[in-house]
């Protein structure tokens, strides 16, 4: 695939989108500390709010100058085009996706700069790479949607303890599992205004209500089957480990992404390849009753989720509002530790250790996102345009970002 890079003589390698919102903020800080303006990578901020935008430079530390600023609105297409020719590439911020991101992701497409976001909106993600594919390998953009806690961990891990098993015991893994042991960090309000605008879009439509319970939902055309089946959505005791799982809330994308990236890879996992995801509750009876209750809490949030009466008037109410987020503290108190859980075809086991220092929605997913825009900004890739994934478009590269400068740690056990 070609390796050129589209754009390569434009005003900015990075611009920031949606950088006064809460996760903006926080990337924005981010590249000030260790991308600071002046000195290798190009930066700059946009939104819609010049005057909220100057307040985020104001109260952030530069030691020399401030970046520019770019005011323009999401569903302006003139300026969205515009945005998108001055600069390699955007991060953005701005969601839920399936309302504000089609006319930006259509300007990467059409202008050959690439583009990253935090998406963890399946329906949407399968809607703009069917729209998308083949206008962004045309032009060179490379599109890398869930470069944050979705789905970075998840998708980066498996490919690392593929990596491991083939080194040790030379053959891959035919099936993964991936168990978060343990969380710490504020709720994201992006994440569950986000879910809330999924599941009320799957009402009104069959076909969206179809694509999110599809286990392939997002690999490419005519390669949407596989042996993995359903989620998990009640407790399952693990031999491995001796202890009962519930459900992941993340799983549903997660394990989607994880999916496309073995089949953009040509099948590097094989065609058999399962993974599936789950939360560690526990052993014995504690454990048990626990992954009951995780199991029925999740259930009843998609149920209510999907009533427009407690939808509207209570989860919206009770459940944090998108720019909220938790204090700095929290976020620097935060972290996630998981185990992935390998098999190789022969029946040998191989595990990795996947953590960060950070609370997952807001601290260690603004670092991932800004690592993966400055990947593809500044690293040579082996993948020409089109619609990727963290781990087939960046891999080891992305990687090596991540644990020299993003707290992020992926370590055989």
């Amino acid at each position: 695939m070609s390796t050129t890079q589209p754009g390569k003589n434009r005003r900015y390698d990075l611009v920031v989108w949606g950088a006064s919102g809460f996760t903006g903020r926080l990337v924005v800080d981010y590249l000030a500390k260790r991308y600071p303006p002046g000195g290798d990578l190009r930066w700059a901020v946009a939104g819609r709010n010049e005057e909220k935008l100057r307040e985020v430079l104001d109260n952030i530390e530069f030691h020399s100058g401030k970046p520019d600023i770019i005011v323009a609105d999401s569903h302006d297409v003139s300026a969205m085009q515009t945005l998108a020719l001055c600069t390699r590439v955007i991060l953005t911020t701005v969601g839920p996706y399936a309302k504000y991101g089609n006319e930006l992701v259509a300007a990467c497409a059409e202008n050959g700069t690439h583009y990253c976001d935090l998406c963890g909106e399946t329906q949407w993600m399968r809607q703009t790479i069917d729209a998308h594919q083949a206008t962004a390998e045309k032009s060179g953009a490379r599109i890398v949607m869930s470069c944050g806690f979705d789905s970075i961990p998840s998708d980066i891990g498996v490919l690392s303890l593929h990596e491991y098993a083939q080194q040790v015991h030379g053959e891959a893994c035919v099936e993964m599992t991936l168990l978060v042991r343990a969380m710490k960090g504020g709720a994201s309000g992006g994440t569950f205004d986000s879910m809330l605008n999924a599941i009320e879009q799957a009402r009104g439509s069959s076909a969206i209500a179809r694509i999110l319970v599809d286990p392939y939902a997002l690999n490419p055309e005519r390669e949407r089957a596989g042996p993995d089946r359903g989620d998990q959505d009640a407790p399952v005791f693990n031999d491995e480990i001796q202890s009962w799982t519930a459900p992941f809330v993340m799983a549903r994308v997660n394990t989607r992404v994880v999916r496309r990236s073995n089949a953009l890879l040509d099948y590097r996992y094989g065609r058999e390849f399962r993974y599936h995801e789950a939360t560690i509750s526990g052993p014995g009876l504690k454990g048990h009753i626990r992954s009951f209750l995780q199991s029925l809490g999740l259930k009843l949030f998609v149920v209510a989720s999907a009533i427009p009466f407690t939808r509207n008037t209570v989860l919206r109410r009770l459940l944090p509002k998108p720019g909220e987020g938790p204090s700095k503290t929290e976020r620097e108190n935060g972290y996630f530790n998981m185990l992935l859980l390998g098999r190789t075809a022969s029946g040998k086991p191989v595990r990795l250790r996947i953590k960060g220092d950070r609370d997952p929605g807001y601290g260690s997913t603004s670092k991932m996102l800004a690592e993966s825009a400055v990947c593809l900004a500044k690293d040579t890739l082996s993948v020409g345009g089109g619609c990727w994934t963290p781990a087939s478009a960046m891999g080891g590269l992305l990687r090596d970002r991540l644990t020299s400068n993003a707290g992020l740690s992926f370590d055989p056990e």
